[in-house]
């Protein structure tokens, strides 16, 4: 007998063999390198923005990661950052995180729904 579950992904088979990957889409893919110099030049710029090591350090995987997922050289990605003011450094490094990341799960993106009136005079402030 086939068990199905209907969620917010879809139609699930709980008895198929299908792969995981399909659920998780970027947690069994292969470790990425890079060479020692591009890890520590995207570190070193990410450090004198943050002037935190560990958040240098993690912004700079992700940055690696999302360059080498798209077919950019981590150094072009780095130049193109090195280029920019801070103001507006934060809002495009967010958009180009993004990039790896599926519709529903956003960095740094609000998306406030618009509350029915009826809905809203019934909470308490």
């Amino acid at each position: 007998m086939s068990q199905t579950n209907t969620n917010n992904i879809g139609t699930i088979n709980a008895n198929s063999n299908a792969s995981t990957k399909n659920f998780f889409n970027n947690t069994n893919l292969p470790p990425i390198s890079v060479s020692q110099n591009v890890d520590d030049a995207v570190i070193a710029y990410f450090q004198q923005i943050t002037d935190n090591k560990d958040s240098a350090r993690a912004l700079a995987a992700a940055v690696i990661l999302t360059s080498v997922s798209q077919g950019i050289d981590p150094m072009e990605t780095l130049q193109e950052f090195m280029k920019m003011d801070k103001s507006r450094l934060n809002s495009y490094l967010t958009m180009f995180l993004n990039l790896n990341r599926v519709g529903t799960s956003y960095l740094g993106i609000t998306n406030q729904p618009t509350a029915s009136k009826y809905v809203s005079r019934m909470i308490l402030p």
